[in-house]
């Protein structure tokens, strides 16, 4: 596929995984990068005073260092007191406000809206109830504008007609429950409901599922109607295309934001959780190991509960990939921003889940990793000469990969974190750019006359971006036409490039490199020595 770009319950319905946090001594739910501390104990003040009385906590040395003592009154950016200065990071828009916004304020404003944490803070403030609960062990439901994030307790699913009626395989479709087949004892509000049903598809809201909730006459756990109560706090996901990279990272950047979302309790970081995949397929992708950043347990498909009533004591309904200005498939990216708090967060959160780390580097050679694929087209037809001559030079390291199959997802990553510039034709591997470090160069070689794709995605990650400038010197090896349609298409077809030129903008990337202040800063970092125990 190409790339495209209320009211709060008085009873809490968010995932709940420590109900006190005597429960949660061992404080592993945490588990977050340690810039990230400042702010998720800011949220927990009675969290953070019982760690820093309590000796065993892990987190007590970070939390009296004073590296966090100044950044106390840091926060996320969602939070309704959150000033500006105190954000987790804050965008910039050094382009000019062209297009849909008169100032520079409101281009500003626009971008933290659409692609930072200002669209969580959206989401929260227009989550409204659509099912609310009387007493305190009722289901309730509650819903951000058209259904994009849900979440619940107590409900009730119906997949009996999985197994009676269903034969076919099932994903992305839209009729997998009928009326009556979901559902919450709560005060159901029908029309306020019904008026968030705008967008039916099956990857930009929750409306095919949830057009068919209903009242249940009594709570259906306690009435004996569940054959299986998930215990657990669960997400049920719809998911893209497991396969690709770019696709399936929307499914896992989604699921991150609604953990902000969701963030009202302690534990709602934590992985003791339940993930149910929207479809019959058993889950399977090359990325399968980055849920283990959000869960410790096996991936459920709806093959697992065929014929079965199952009830969830807390369930989530996240985000989804391909809303309709959503993240960050159809994001429509402000003209001039860049730097997303939202997506450093996330690209920050996942590294340290994975245990990625940057490792230390004998010298200052700039970092050079260079992509190369293993399909029928998108081949550079003389990639073997385009790596002599940058692997000549002295002031570069340079190695050639295959982010294939034989190489683990969280090995590629360690690879990607550890480059300074990043190169390789257009695809879905380029994806890897929200793992790069903040000083790298992404170096597209060549776009295929898709030039915005992992150009709004770098920008949306705050890395550089830099793409062939010259098309003169590129020679693709024929015209190029779409397998399935009788038309030209550049994607189909493989190239050569000017090897002058290619080092020309290697050296151009690499000037972009050694000039940012961050990679001087880690240059004569810590890096390699010790780190401090109170840096975060």
């Amino acid at each position: 596929m190409g790339c495209v770009r209320g009211a709060v319950l008085a009873i809490s319905v968010a995932i709940v995984l420590c109900t006190r946090y005597a429960a949660c001594e061992k404080y592993d739910y945490i588990n977050l990068p340690k810039a990230h501390l400042p702010m998720y104990f800011k949220r927990f003040p009675a969290l953070e005073k019982q760690c820093v009385e309590n000796e065993a906590c892990p987190y007590r040395a970070v939390i009296t260092s004073q590296s966090y003592q100044n950044r106390k009154d840091a926060c996320w950016g969602y939070e309704e007191s959150c000033t500006e200065r105190n954000r987790y990071a804050n965008h910039t828009c050094p382009g000019s406000h062209v297009g849909y916004v008169k100032s520079k304020q409101a281009q500003l404003d626009t971008f933290y809206s659409q692609a930072d944490f200002g669209f969580v803070r959206d989401q929260i403030r227009e989550t409204r109830i659509m099912c609310e609960p009387q007493f305190p062990h009722d289901s309730s439901l509650e819903c951000s504008k058209y259904l994009r994030f849900c979440r619940g307790r107590n409900l009730m699913i119906n997949f009996t007609d999985l197994a009676q009626r269903r034969s076919e395989p099932l994903r992305y479709k839209m009729d997998v429950l009928g009326p009556g087949q979901i559902g919450g004892h709560c005060r159901l509000h029908g029309e306020r409901l019904r008026d968030e049903l705008q967008h039916i598809s099956p990857l930009q809201s929750w409306g095919p599922e949830l057009r068919f909730f209903e009242r249940l006459e009594r709570p259906p756990i306690e009435d004996g109607r569940c054959d299986v109560v998930i215990e657990k706090p669960a997400f049920i996901m719809k998911i893209d295309a497991a396969i690709n990279m770019y696709h399936h990272f929307c499914d896992f950047l989604n699921l991150y934001a609604s953990l902000h979302v969701n963030l009202s309790q302690p534990g709602a970081f934590g992985t003791d959780t339940h993930v149910l995949i929207w479809e019959s397929f058993t889950y399977l992708s090359p990325f399968a190991e980055t849920f283990k950043v959000f869960t410790k347990n096996p991936i459920a498909d709806l093959k697992t509960y065929a014929g079965k009533v199952v009830c969830f004591r807390n369930v989530v309904l996240p985000l989804l990939p391909r809303m309709i200005f959503g993240l960050y498939y159809n994001t429509p990216i402000i003209y001039g921003c860049e730097n997303s708090g939202l997506f450093h967060a996330f690209s920050e959160h996942v590294l340290h889940r994975l245990k990625v780390r940057m490792s230390s580097r004998p010298d200052d050679r700039i970092r050079i990793t260079f992509l190369s694929r293993q399909t029928r087209y998108r081949k550079i037809l003389n990639e073997d000469d385009l790596m002599d001559r940058i692997a000549a030079n002295p002031n570069y390291a340079v190695q050639r990969v295959s982010y294939g199959h034989e190489l683990s997802f969280v090995e590629q990553l360690r690879i990607t974190r550890n480059s300074d510039i990043f190169i390789g034709m257009h695809g879905a591997g380029l994806t890897h750019l929200l793992f790069l470090p903040k000083w790298a160069t992404l170096f597209e070689l060549y776009h295929c006359e898709d030039p915005n794709c992992y150009r709004d995605l770098a920008r949306l990650r705050g890395v550089h971006y830099l793409t062939w400038e010259r098309d003169h010197l590129v020679y693709p090896e024929g015209e190029g036409k779409h397998p399935e349609r009788d038309e030209r298409h550049a994607k189909f077809t493989n190239y050569a490039f000017d090897v002058d030129e290619f080092e020309r903008l290697v050296a151009k990337a690499a000037d972009q490199v050694r000039n940012h202040k961050e990679f001087r800063k880690f240059l004569h970092s810590k890096t390699n020595r010790p780190t401090k125990k109170d840096e975060l």
